[in-house]
């Protein structure tokens, strides 16, 4: 019963602000239309002394009379509901067409009515109706605290339980190894990487937590297999050898890096390692079809074995220039002359359409990449200046491009022009 007091109380205090301006124009028009009509009945009264006087002749006087009426009596009209007591006097010597016309013009009653009933009637229903349909009256009150010892199935409660926990048990590794994947989960990856460190410190490194502090570091990195990550993943395979997560991980380091041979070697192990109806056989059977047809690389990781994608980076744009299923089927069906050719031009569209949109970074991570697989020296330096000129060295992205033009021999300038 509190709850509805509350909520008509709150209901009649907006209806009041929302009606205040209409209100207050109606009391301002009408003091403005009062002091009108007094300044008309004072020149009548007036006039009838200047008659008495002899100062105007009759005749001058009913014309000046008419006049006057015929103001006061646009007042009277424009005043709707608020007549005054000398006006049906006034009309009476008044009376003519330019009268009548004024009062026609006059607007009519219940300007703001419509204005006035919406806000009384529909819009406290459009809320009740809102509350009702969303709403839970019954529901007792529940303070922070307890929600947070019965959180249920909200995620967010949950974490907010773990925090409150690890906040005053900061070394309890098993609350770091329970939190950090969701924090990955969540596109917090900042915090998932502090939880994993913290956990693989405090209950040290397993499988299944170094082989999460690496997809955190990749997907940190956009997808590039860094230094750290590559030495998580290894740790986590010689704690448990039967890995294909992180196993595709380091295929995908291989691949990243140009070792295009060792790479093919690599996912065609996992696949035979795989039963065939596993989830993943899709992804590596088209990292090996990509490797062996000699295709430009894509650059950046795709989906790992086992992990959804990550909802943090779900908005980002579609890379462009990668080859589609088609392609790869005709490159295989090819001579090597005609791959060579049909990869050539692909490379070339790629470089062409980064010229128009250079701020896609991984284009231009493929397309260095893809000019030094083709043993174009000159070419791929070419396209690692423009892309440092879109993503300056001082930069995430600029450092990641110079670490994969190190990896692939190429000639890194300090100054870009």
């Amino acid at each position: 019963m509190l709850f509805w007091i509350i909520a008509a109380l709150l209901t009649v205090v907006v209806a009041f602000i929302l009606l205040s301006p209409l209100l207050r124009a109606r009391a301002l028009a009408s003091r403005y239309e009062e002091g009108e009509a007094a300044v008309y009945r004072d020149q009548l009264r007036e006039l009838e002394r200047d008659r008495a006087g002899g100062l105007i002749s009759a005749e001058e006087a009913d014309y000046a009379r008419a006049e006057i009426g015929r103001r006061l009596l646009g007042v009277d009209a424009r005043a709707k509901a608020s007549p005054q007591p000398d006006a049906g006097a006034a009309g009476e010597d008044a009376k003519g067409e330019g009268a009548k016309g004024e009062a026609a013009k006059a607007p009519k009653p219940g300007r703001y009515r419509l204005s006035q009933a919406f806000i009384l009637l529909c819009l406290p229903a459009i809320g009740l109706a809102g509350y009702l349909a969303s709403g839970n009256p019954g529901m007792p009150d529940a303070p922070l605290a307890a929600r947070l010892a019965n959180p249920g199935d909200n995620v967010e409660l949950l974490v907010a339980q773990v925090e409150r926990h690890l906040a005053t048990n900061p070394e309890d590794g098993n609350g770091w190894a329970v939190v950090a994947p969701v924090y990955f989960r969540m596109g917090r990856l900042e915090d998932a990487e502090l939880a994993y460190r913290n956990a693989i410190r405090l209950l040290g490194p397993d499988a299944e937590r170094m082989t999460g502090f690496g997809e955190t570091l990749v997907t940190r990195n956009d997808g590039i297999v860094v230094k750290d990550a590559q030495q998580a993943f290894e740790a986590s395979l010689k704690i448990e050898p039967n890995n294909p997560r992180a196993d595709y991980y380091l295929a995908l380091a291989l691949e990243q890096s140009g070792r295009r041979a060792e790479a093919l070697v690599a996912f065609e192990n996992i696949a035979k390692a795989s039963p065939p109806e596993a989830p993943w056989m899709e992804l590596i059977n088209r990292h090996i079809a990509t490797n062996s047809a000699g295709l430009p690389l894509a650059g950046g990781a795709a989906t790992p074995p086992g992990l959804a994608a990550n909802p943090a980076a779900s908005g980002a744009p579609a890379p462009l220039g990668n080859p589609t299923a088609e392609d790869i089927a005709n490159a295989q069906a090819m001579s090597t002359g005609d791959r060579s050719e049909m990869i050539r031009g692909m490379v070339a569209s790629l470089d062409a359409k980064l010229k128009d949109d250079p701020k896609n970074f991984e284009g231009w991570m493929r397309l260095v990449r893809s000019y030094a697989m083709l043993k174009d020296k000159d070419r791929a330096q070419g396209a690692l200046r423009d892309g440092l000129k879109a993503f300056p060295a001082e930069t995430a992205e600029g450092r990641q491009l110079i670490a994969m033009a190190s990896e692939l021999g190429l000639e890194v300038e300090e100054k870009t022009p």
